[in-house]
């Protein structure tokens, strides 16, 4: 049964590319006379909608000062226009039997819906409102600044894991913006005023800076002509793109030590990593390798058959999690991140060894043809099923026009993982796994009180969520 297995993913393979490789084919593009890219696919097999509003703007466009105010913004984008009241936005959403919500990035701020098919109109005029309306009072600020504050003492300063990682982004990147945590950093916030927030909106929340994409069932040509009704009027702004901040080489390996309240230790591991925007616009690296780096976070990390699960969590048990991740979409080269805890009876060191051999074996030698063809066949299910999802659908169209990569690419990511060779996989390890672009994070528990257990004193509400 096991010599037939990886014969029978390939054919599951080769049978599904097809339908994932016509994934976008019917999505449908306008440009309004504003700027604003408005994206359409047709999905008829349920009665829904969902509608998502993209600007380009997130943490790798702030700096020192500012940070965390595209996520305040965020927050703010609730409390009311010129022409609706705080808070009056969701209950409009609600009352039409639709849910809603926000998530910053760092390339993107993202504003979403999804309701009935025939309240599209809906959605429409109330992100229209908002887009060059915000009302932006005061009073509304200072209360949900205070929110904000609180979201990020519960989801880094008390979390000892979010902690290690903001730190260590802190310590791993010199000058991209990267370093910038997402939610900003206290200091910032502290100091941040509602006329930064005014100049923040005018400044990036315009029409053509911004993406609307619909997934649902819907024509095409009746959502462009409603785009056109509420969206067409609003005035575009003269936006100046965010100055270089290039990452200058790594000129060696670092290491740090975060000693925070926390139940266990644990570890983290980056590797300085190109991104397929660089090769998008013809820079190095080579286009392929993005893929075959995706392809070898795969081979790591992708379900309990895979490498890190079987031989370090099952079979030597020197770990209780590992974990390895890489994204090729993104505005900004990043890092290939690896990590873990170790199991009881384990440390530290032991663990790192054992991460750093698993690396070492993908340098020394290719993955086999059927675990890699095992792994192929698992991505593009995963591909299928995520097109079950209206939802989803959107999200990748949306994520990918608001790093600069298009839409279009979705036709072909599949198809190009699937081109990635064992040799491949190599290549990319030998090139960037390398300890000169290393940097290590170790958190060291420290005994936990009453003050890092404490629950929430101000209601986070819905939105705010940090992706």
């Amino acid at each position: 049964m096991n010599r037939i297995l990886p014969a029978l993913l390939a054919i599951l393979g080769l049978v599904l590319l097809p339908a994932v490789a016509s994934g976008t084919s019917s999505v449908h593009e306008r440009v309004l006379d504003n700027g604003l890219k408005v994206l359409v696919k047709r999905d008829s097999r349920a009665p829904i909608v969902t509608s998502q509003v993209w600007y380009k703007v997130g943490s790798s466009y702030e700096y020192d000062g500012v940070t965390g105010i595209s996520h305040a913004l965020e927050h703010m984008m609730f409390k009311g226009t010129e022409r609706l009241a705080p808070g009056e936005f969701s209950r409009i959403i609600a009352a039409n039997g639709g849910d809603e919500n926000a998530f910053t990035g760092r390339d993107y701020t993202a504003y979403f819906q999804n309701l009935a098919a025939d309240r599209l109109a809906v959605s429409f005029k109330l992100e229209a409102d908002r887009m060059r309306h915000l009302a932006l009072p005061e009073d509304e600020f200072v209360k949900e600044m205070e929110v904000v504050k609180e979201e990020r003492r519960l989801r880094t300063d008390d979390n000892p894991n979010a902690l290690t990682f903001e730190r260590f982004n802190a310590v791993a990147y010199v000058a991209s913006p990267n370093r910038i945590p997402i939610i900003g950093w206290q200091s910032d916030l502290d100091a941040m005023r509602i006329e930064d927030l005014r100049a923040w909106y005018r400044q990036w929340y315009a029409p053509n800076n911004a993406v609307l994409v619909v997934v649902g069932d819907v024509d095409p040509a009746a959502v462009f002509a409603l785009a056109e009704e509420h969206f067409g009027p609003l005035e575009p702004e003269s936006i100046a793109p965010p100055k270089p901040r290039a990452e200058p080489q790594q000129l060696g390996g670092k290491r740090l030590l975060v000693k925070a309240p926390a139940k266990e230790p644990y570890l983290l591991l980056g590797y300085k990593t190109p991104v397929l925007t660089q090769a998008h616009v013809g820079q190095e690296p080579a286009d392929w390798e993005p893929y075959a780096l995706e392809m070898l976070v795969s081979v790591l990390d992708s379900g309990s058959s895979s490498r890190f699960s079987r031989e370090l969590v099952r079979g030597s048990r020197i770990a209780a999690s590992a974990s390895a991740s890489y994204s090729a979409f993104s505005r900004l080269p990043g890092m290939l991140l690896v990590g873990g805890t170790p199991a009881t009876g384990q440390d530290l060191a032991t663990l790192e060894q054992a991460l750093l051999a698993q690396l070492q074996r993908l340098r020394d030698e290719p993955v086999a043809a059927d675990e890699l063809a095992r792994i192929r066949s698992q991505l593009i299910a995963e591909k299928v099923y995520e097109l079950d999802s209206v939802f989803s659908q959107a999200m990748q169209i949306g994520q990918l026009e608001s790093v600069g990569l298009g839409w279009p690419l979705l036709d072909e990511y599949v198809e190009r993982l699937s081109a990635v060779t064992p040799e491949q996989i190599q290549a990319v390890a030998r090139k960037y796994l390398i300890p000169d672009t290393l940097t290590v994070a170790v958190l060291e528990p420290q005994p936990m009180d009453a003050a890092s257990r404490r629950p929430p004193t101000v209601d986070l509400g819905r939105h705010g969520d940090l992706r």
